[in-house]
């Protein structure tokens, strides 16, 4: 991964990589500051922590920390101080870059660095590292966990989607970078992308749907890599069909596309979305219906080009493909995009053999085509971000006069879910949901925040003292 931004500064370098609404980065101009940010950082140390927007000083962080031979830590700028703390402790990171107002809210011992104030050019010796990024997800339990994903992890899927044929991002394409960089789909599906290729991305930071539809149709976009919040907006915007004359390619994932609205989009620029199916451990892609003859409403196409999938019943047996009985199971995959385990101990990986069970269900039709159902946990999932609800939980549960709480997702019309919280209060509290909601939003990110608080006087509990959360509605 680190080399990719040299070859094309050395085939293409006068050719323009990244685009905001005022500037333009040549490949020669990038190659440059990736080269000013691997001498800067190279004697750090680290792993090294990116809390940044989609700006241009991102990917001169990130391609210049992989050009040092360090590992990047890429982590939502909107973080609060808490989530930062973790993020930073569990890493073990020795720098962060990052905007003033997150430098502000760090504390610890940790190497400061302001984004802008990265050298734009500057020359280093590259040491090997297998290791190149630890991605922040929520697993099955406990606070976030660092996916340790490699060089060899994150190329294999830009080999693997580049198999697909048309694939979905080539050297001419101009790619809309609106999916937040440090998330794994808008990293390595977005920049990476467009880096692999050498192709041409638009930086959005802030999605407005009307702005970003004149953005599209300004710069020439392409290649539109999305979650379902952002067609489901601009389905309702005034100039789709026109901004989308010049896309070619629109994929969704992270989250389920309602089939309304996908109808609706493709009725209105006579083009289809194409859906697919990841998981941060897997860099992301392993399914899409860009691997399928058609589109087919709500499916997430079948497995890409070096993607082994199989579906597995609870009995531990392999669901046949050719079925047509739509019997449920767990998908348990295989790639060389896969992680190698979770930070440090490289824990809860592939197996010996090289399968993963990725803890989601779903299920095969009659064609062969795929159709995700649940999760088997609980987690919930907010415009395609992963909210763990115990973290929610347990800030709640510390707030003065909450005896228990219980996070649960419920259904949104934007974000897909949004987090609801069932509160008992203490006997003698008073405590308002206004009071929660508040507190919420100064200890979570935004997208993890409960939107809607309920009193009730008790939670259900099984035998073992676990909340039953299908109880309750």
């Amino acid at each position: 991964m680190a080399d990719l931004v040299r070859q094309a500064a050395l085939t293409r370098g006068d050719q323009p990589a990244l685009r905001t609404r005022d500037s333009v980065v040549t490949w020669a101009d990038l190659d440059d500051r990736v080269s000013g940010a691997a001498a800067f950082l190279a004697p750090l140390g680290g792993p090294v922590a990116i809390a940044l927007p989609n700006i241009p000083e991102f990917a001169a962080a990130y391609f210049g920390t992989l050009r040092a031979g360090l590992v990047a830590v890429p982590v939502n700028p909107g973080f609060t101080a808490r989530e930062l703390r973790h993020v930073l402790t569990d890493s073990t990171a020795t720098t962060l870059i990052a905007t003033q107002e997150v430098l502000d809210a760090v504390e610890g011992p940790v190497n400061r660095v302001l984004a802008t104030a990265l050298p734009l050019s500057g020359t280093v010796t590259p040491a090997h590292q297998d290791l190149a990024v630890l991605l922040y997800t929520s697993g099955t339990a406990g606070a976030p966990k660092g996916a340790m994903l490699t060089h060899r992890a994150l190329l294999a899927n830009h080999e693997q989607l580049g198999a697909l044929s048309p694939a979905p991002v080539g050297p001419s394409d101009v790619v809309l970078l609106a999916l937040p960089l440090f998330h794994a789909y808008g990293l390595n599906s977005g920049l990476g992308a467009v880096a692999y290729h050498g192709a041409c991305g638009v930086l959005e930071d802030r999605f407005d749907p009307a702005a970003t539809l004149a953005l599209v149709a300004s710069t020439g976009v392409t290649t539109v890599v999305g979650v379902p919040p952002m067609f489901v907006a601009w389905s309702d915007t005034d100039g789709l069909a026109s901004a989308w004359a010049g896309v070619h390619t629109a994929v969704c994932g992270a989250a389920p596309l309602p089939v309304e609205v996908a109808r609706r989009f493709s009725g209105t620029t006579g083009k289809p979305v194409h859906q697919g199916y990841g998981l941060t451990e897997a860099a992301p892609v392993l399914t899409s219906t860009l691997a399928s003859p058609a589109v087919k409403p709500g499916s997430i196409g079948r497995p890409i080009p070096g993607v082994s999938l199989r579906l597995v019943d609870a009995a531990g047996g392999s669901l046949d493909p050719d079925d047509d009985d739509g019997d449920l199971g767990e998908i348990v995959v295989r790639g060389s995009n896969l992680f190698e385990g979770y930070w440090p101990d490289a824990l809860d990986g592939p197996g010996a053999d090289g399968w993963w069970a990725t803890g989601d269900v779903a299920y095969f039709d009659e064609d062969g085509d795929l159709f995700l159902v649940d999760r088997i946990g609980e987690l919930i999932l907010v415009s395609g971000f992963i909210v763990y609800p115990r973290e929610v939980e347990q800030v709640v549960d510390e707030y003065p006069g909450v005896a228990e709480s219980a996070a649960t997702g419920i259904p949104h019309p934007y974000t897909g879910q949004t987090v609801k919280v069932f509160v008992v209060r203490s006997p003698g509290s008073t405590v308002t949901a206004a009071a929660l909601l508040e507190h919420c939003e100064k200890n979570l990110a935004r997208f993890k925040c409960p939107t809607v608080v309920e009193f009730v006087a008790s939670l259900p509990h099984s035998a073992t003292g676990k909340v039953r959360k299908s109880a309750l509605s």
